[in-house]
């Protein structure tokens, strides 16, 4: 299963990213194609930060308030992922990080993470490990 993973993370991803962007080129040419990567990763890296700040100052209101942060957290991890996303050339990673920069698209992966974990937690599946 993790073979699969780095399968698509490391070849298919990237053949996948250069075909996109060879055909963008074929559309638009060689300056418009690295001036839209260029800014793709400057505007989602200003985007990521923002974000970042305020998802930080949330966490530590509810904190403050005494309340489980958690859903903050989980954004957190995806505005992380969004920036890391945003940085790395191609369009195809810029348009998945920018999706995740969207409230409403984390608010359904959130959903969803959390419906795979009761559902693990349910059928016993999930394990959890603590390390000191």
């Amino acid at each position: 299963m993790i073979f699969s993973y780095l399968l698509a993370a490391f070849i298919v991803l990237p053949i996948t990213e250069l075909w996109l962007l060879f055909k963008v080129d074929e559309h638009l040419g060689l300056g418009a194609t690295i001036l839209i990567v260029v800014m793709t990763g400057f505007i989602g890296a200003w985007l990521a930060r923002a974000q970042g700040l305020m998802v930080t100052m949330q966490i530590q209101r509810d904190l403050a308030e005494g309340r489980m942060p958690a859903p903050r957290l989980i954004d957190g991890m995806m505005i992380l992922i969004a920036g890391a996303l945003l940085i790395t050339p191609g369009l195809l990673t810029d348009t998945v990080g920018f999706l995740l920069l969207v409230p409403a698209v984390r608010s359904i992966i959130r959903a969803w993470l959390r419906q795979k974990m009761e559902q693990k937690l349910k059928d016993g599946s999930a394990n959890v490990t603590f390390r000191w």
